[in-house]
């Protein structure tokens, strides 16, 4: 081909290239990603045999969905009732259908439930179709009973969602906490629930939220609540309403244990002891100047020893004069430590509480603060007169006195080695910087109390807004004014502990023993503490 020839075949040589971008172009062409997120989950289209079906006589059980569904954890969610020896078969995983096979032979005149609990779920998103229940009968007629009520939590009040609600005929009741119960269902986003189709019984019925998702109840992590006495179920029963607890161990464990990094020995229990004491039995010259901290519900324990020659040691653990455990600690001869004394404070979001010494809290035994290493800064300018005196009732705890001013700013700076813990550890530069809290900020609570019986024990708490937190508690015995005194502008609740033991705290429940938690009530009315003002309320403590 000429030169020529080659020039004038050129533009069709760009139209050629120019048609087949545009046809890989368009066979490119993909649905518009985005738009909202599926949140809801399967939905069943058709069931064969008919759920509620009466005289059933199948072999198999087929579900259809209006999407793709999956199986998940179907060992811990499904279950039947009542119970197989040999369990129903699931299948249909990335499939719009499901089949369930039922290998044992049915019993006459009996209406079986297959709970699926969570198990099914659609492909994409995995949003589970929750407390999907397939009911039939063998007879002529279905279990038609219904036990329904509410579950809440019974330090805090509030309603527990997705708490699982079951039920144990009175013969089985020895299965608890040893295997997964056949009819159970799950509460809604109000607490509620509602256990259908059971046939009349005598059951007993409890209220698990779980951690391990076994549906088994494991003391040491789930929380578990349980109605006394045994139903009698021969009509529907409504209002059936319990309370989730976490119970005390009966017997007490150490559930962590450790020869930390800095030195300091730290030990979990799996109790709230009530006088707890620590003593290193071996070698016994290692014991003395040791410290002690334990926590505010005293079931965890930091020690710090004066002495780390060791190469192994024995601590003992007493509750109330009464021995516990004996833990054995080793180290190597060749072991380092790393000591940084950190400080942590009890500022509000850099405001201090006009009301208050600022608090440093140590992670440290401290044996000496050198002052002339410390300053103060009021508004950029260095202040003198003030002190760090140690906390009459935690030893980690110093309160920093000064006449603090309104509207100025702070600055605290403790320089390297201002500090000196045990072992002649040191603290790198702590700064603190902060202002003083505006006394119109801050307002008082002055609660009338009644109470209805002088022979009993209360005890009245502050909680926070989200109730989790008691900011304030008073033991109450008889009519009384209680004054909660220059607190931050915010919202509060007051709650009421009754006291039956009169030990001064909330004791929980015991499954085993039949014991509920200590009732709290509520008062419903939402005490909002406005700054700069005195709120004076009448509270009448009614009758458990």
């Amino acid at each position: 081909m000429s030169k020529r020839e080659k020039l004038a075949n050129r533009p069709y040589i760009h139209y050629l290239i120019l048609i087949i971008a545009l046809i890989y172009g368009c066979a490119s062409i993909r649905t518009p990603e985005g738009g909202p997120k599926d949140t809801q989950p399967p939905k069943v289209l058709k069931m064969e045999p008919k759920n509620l079906t009466t005289n059933f006589k199948s072999k198999k059980i087929t579900i259809e969905f209006d999407e793709y569904v999956k199986l998940q954890n179907e060992f811990k969610e499904f279950s039947i009732s009542p119970e197989q020896e040999r369990p129903p078969i699931l299948k249909g995983s990335n499939s719009k259908k499901l089949e369930i096979t039922l290998q044992d032979s049915l019993e006459k005149n009996t209406t079986y439930t297959l709970n699926f609990g969570k198990s099914i779920a659609d492909i994409n998103e995995g949003n589970a179709l929750k407390n999907f229940t397939y009911v039939f009968a063998t007879g002529p007629t279905l279990d038609s009973l219904s036990i329904s009520g509410n579950v809440k939590n019974a330090l805090t009040g509030k309603p527990e969602m997705e708490a699982i609600v079951f039920i144990l005929p009175l013969s089985r009741d020895s299965i608890f906490g040893k295997k997964k119960p056949s009819i159970y269902t799950t509460t809604d986003s109000s607490g509620n629930y509602k256990l259908n189709n059971l046939k009349k019984g005598t059951y007993k019925v409890y209220a698990l939220v779980e951690k391990g998702g076994d549906k088994i109840y494991q003391q040491s992590s789930d929380e578990i609540g349980f109605i006394k006495t045994p139903l009698v179920l021969d009509k529907n029963l409504d209002s059936i309403n319990l309370t989730v607890f976490k119970e005390l161990a009966s017997n007490f464990r150490i559930l962590d244990r450790k020869l930390n990094s800095d030195g300091s020995i730290t030990m979990n229990f799996n109790q709230q002891l009530k006088k707890p004491e620590i003593t290193v039995i071996e070698p016994v010259n290692v014991d003395a100047n040791k410290k002690i901290r334990f926590n505010k519900t005293n079931d965890s324990v930091k020690v710090w020893l004066n002495d780390l020659s060791f190469d192994s040691i024995k601590v003992a653990i007493k509750d109330e004069g009464k021995g516990l455990d004996t833990i054995k600690f080793t180290r190597g001869k060749k072991d380092t430590y790393t000591r940084n004394i950190q400080a942590g404070d009890n500022l509000e979001g850099n405001i201090l509480n006009p009301y208050k010494d600022l608090k440093l809290h140590f992670n440290f035994p401290i044996d000496n603060i050198d002052l002339t290493k410390v300053t103060l800064l009021e508004d950029s300018i260095p202040r003198t007169g003030f002190s760090l005196v140690k906390d009459s009732l935690d030893f980690l705890t110093y309160n920093v006195k000064y006449l603090w001013k309104p509207k100025e700013e702070y600055i605290l700076k403790l320089a390297d080695g201002a500090l000196t813990g045990i072992f002649n550890s040191k603290n790198k530069v702590i700064t603190k910087t902060f202002k003083l809290g505006n006394n119109e900020d801050y307002g008082t609570l002055i609660l009338t109390v009644d109470v209805p019986d002088t022979t009993k024990n209360y005890i009245l708490q502050v909680v926070n807004e989200k109730k989790e937190v008691v900011v304030s508690s008073e033991r109450i015995y008889k009519n009384t004014i209680v004054t909660f005194s220059k607190y931050r502008a915010g919202i509060y609740f007051v709650r009421i502990v009754y006291d039956e033991n009169k030990n001064g705290i909330w004791d929980t429940g015991n499954v085993k023993q039949g014991l509920q938690p200590e009732k709290i009530w509520y008062a419903p009315l939402e005490l909002s503490i406005k700054a700069n003002w005195d709120r004076k309320e009448k509270l009448s403590i009614p009758k458990e």
